[in-house]
């Protein structure tokens, strides 16, 4: 028997669909994209992040940017949560490595 899952754990980017299957190296992808994202959106000029902002609301404009430039597929409003913000962060950022990079091992 194979299970289909359901379209909230579907997410599609660059037209590959991945599940939300925890990835390998999700904690440090996450935190990785995490960075990566606070200097995308500052060097773009959209928001420059103090020491003591919460991650959550780091997390929240890094993803609602990405999906305003395009550069992740947004996820319909009633499946935003920090967990699936994360997952996509994290997906983003291992798009980002080359192949043989440790993290996508």
């Amino acid at each position: 028997m194979r299970l289909i899952p359901s379209y909230s754990d579907i997410t599609v980017i660059a037209g590959t669909i991945f599940t939300m299957k925890k990835l390998k190296h999700e904690a440090e992808l996450t935190k990785a994209a995490i960075e990566a994202g606070i200097k995308y959106v500052e060097e773009r000029g959209a928001a420059v992040f103090e020491p003591g902002d919460p991650q959550s609301e780091k997390i929240l404009y890094i993803y609602r940017l990405l999906v305003h430039d395009k550069l992740i597929q947004p996820m319909p409003e009633e499946q935003v949560s920090q967990k699936s913000m994360r997952h996509r962060l994290a997906l983003w950022y291992a798009r980002q490595l080359p192949k043989d990079h440790p993290l996508l091992k």
